[in-house]
């Protein structure tokens, strides 16, 4: 475990524009930020995408201020759990470190609605990730 004594969690994807931000937001939302959330991708975009940006908005969350970010092996380095999207053998690896693939849909180039049932998709997905590893920031947790 890194240095901090907060867990830490990165999402990766290959433009850091859409899903990996949008799990990214709900993980520090749903952890009251009790969790060192990261988010990296592998050829960052020069902007997240505004389809994504709206539909977030739209749950309340706003990621307007955020910028795809570049990964670099030390983000995956200091994280104890890293949970790709799409990025396959892009991504480092480092022995002992947690990881997942989520296979989601890409937001890329989708409407608004399509966009939000990946966002409800992503929501779920870090809901279930909560309760398994981290039970007791979880707000239903016994």
């Amino acid at each position: 475990m890194p240095e901090s004594s907060k867990p830490s969690v990165l999402f990766v994807c290959v433009h850091n524009a859409g899903r990996s931000q949008m799990a990214a937001a709900y993980l520090q939302h749903m952890s009251a930020g009790q969790v060192e959330v990261r988010s990296a991708g592998t050829q960052p975009a020069d902007e997240l995408n505004p389809v994504v940006v709206q539909a977030m908005d739209d749950a309340g969350m706003d990621l307007s201020a955020e910028r795809p970010k570049v990964l670099r092996a030390e983000a995956v380095e200091e994280s104890d759990v890293v949970i790709t999207m799409g990025c396959g053998d892009e991504c480092p690896y480092f022995p002992g470190k947690r990881y997942y693939d989520w296979d989601l849909e890409d937001p890329a180039g989708k409407d608004l609605e399509a966009v939000h049932r990946i966002r409800e998709d992503i929501k779920g997905r870090v809901q279930n990730l909560m309760i398994e590893l981290f039970p007791a920031l979880h707000p239903d947790a016994g």
